[in-house]
């Protein structure tokens, strides 16, 4: 019989020694999350003349041959410029079985840099999306937005996870959860998914977030807790509870819940609504099992979110809610806890940035 529910860090080792993932080189232990594991780029980007997904019937390196502009060699590090699109042949593969599908994102640190980061197939018609009984090569589409970055072989932008069945929580055990575990501190707003709200009225000072700066240099993606925030970011004060987004900018906000996400649970943070406002929350929205949860040592974290404006000035209000944590069921419990067994960068957090930042 087929499990359902997203798959845990001990399977994915059994999926591993079972050659359904491999790597080259080989899969290391440090790549292998809760409930994802950790995708490496390979030695070369090529520089394309626009985002594209493969299609049906063709090969990534068949649309490369079309889209290619230049290619660079990553084994002594190269810079990935600002607004500039690149795809990078990962070091991992997939030879998935029919009843496993496979979903990637960026990782929390990708997504604070506003480094848009997709997973692209041979035959994909998605990003980020490989259907059940994909067999191939994996590629990343990286485009940074912000600022330009450092790159070398073997970091580690996004990350996979692997899920069979119906592995979505319905509202009502939602509901149930909330009750017995306390899901968020205070009410939640149960709605296809649990509700999430800004936070623009801090219980001390008047910080609510950051804004990037539009001309910075090159963030080196090995150097953690260095650079200065003052040269990359625009802290935003409010003591009006309301601020407003600019087009094209991009902001770091946080969110007013303070989340639990059970040890038998995984979630991801997807948008509200559309007609909510002009603006896109979220790029990295995967939350593993045990974030914020005392099991693993924390005691609620809030969401930091990744907010992209879009045509038109839009102000946004204290509790407003842009977006929605969606949970899903493990198979089983993992036998690492985000937090609790490995170094997790995120865990007990406020409004943040990435760790490649100063503490401010």
């Amino acid at each position: 019989m087929t499990v359902t529910g997203v798959y845990p860090s001990q399977a994915l080792r059994e999926m591993i020694a079972d050659g359904l993932i491999t790597g080259s080189p080989d899969i290391i232990d440090a790549q292998i999350q809760p409930a994802s594991i950790d995708l490496r780029l390979g030695t070369v980007a090529y520089r394309v003349r626009a985002s594209f997904l493969s299609g049906s019937g063709n090969t990534v390196m068949d649309r490369l041959e079309e889209f290619e502009m230049h290619r660079i060699d990553l084994s002594d590090g190269a810079v990935l410029e600002k607004g500039a699109v690149y795809v990078v042949p990962l070091m991992e593969s997939l030879a998935l079985p029919d009843h496993i599908q496979a979903t990637a994102n960026a990782k929390s640190s990708t997504g604070r840099l506003d480094l848009l980061t997709r997973t692209i197939t041979d035959g994909g018609t998605e990003f980020d999306r490989i259907p059940e009984g994909y067999t191939g090569p994996l590629y990343a589409e990286i485009c940074p937005r912000s600022f330009s970055v450092l790159v070398r072989p073997g970091m580690r932008l996004n990350q996979i996870r692997f899920r069979s069945g119906h592995f979505l929580i319905p509202d009502d055990e939602l509901r149930t959860r909330h009750d017995v575990d306390g899901l968020v501190n205070g009410d939640a707003l149960i709605d296809e998914g649990l509700g999430f709200s800004v936070d623009l009225r801090p219980e001390t000072g008047d910080l609510v977030g950051y804004r990037a700066k539009p001309h910075t240099g090159v963030i080196d993606l090995d150097n953690i807790d260095h650079y200065d925030p003052a040269e990359y970011w625009e802290p935003i004060h409010t003591k009006a509870g309301q601020i407003i987004l600019d087009p094209g900018a991009f902001y770091i906000l946080v969110s007013q819940e303070a989340v639990h996400i059970p040890p038998d649970c995984a979630a991801e943070m997807a948008p509200f609504l559309a007609m909510v406002g002009e603006f896109r929350v979220h790029y990295a929205g995967f939350f593993d099992p045990g974030f914020g949860n005392a099991a693993a040592g924390g005691s609620g974290s809030r969401g930091v979110l990744e907010v992209r404006c879009h045509e038109a000035p839009f102000v946004l209000e204290h509790g407003q809610v842009v977006g929605r944590l969606v949970y899903e069921k493990m198979t089983e419990t993992p036998d690492q806890l985000y937090g609790a067994d490995i170094a997790s960068n995120y865990q007990g957090q406020g409004l943040k940035l990435s760790k490649h930042f100063k503490s401010v």
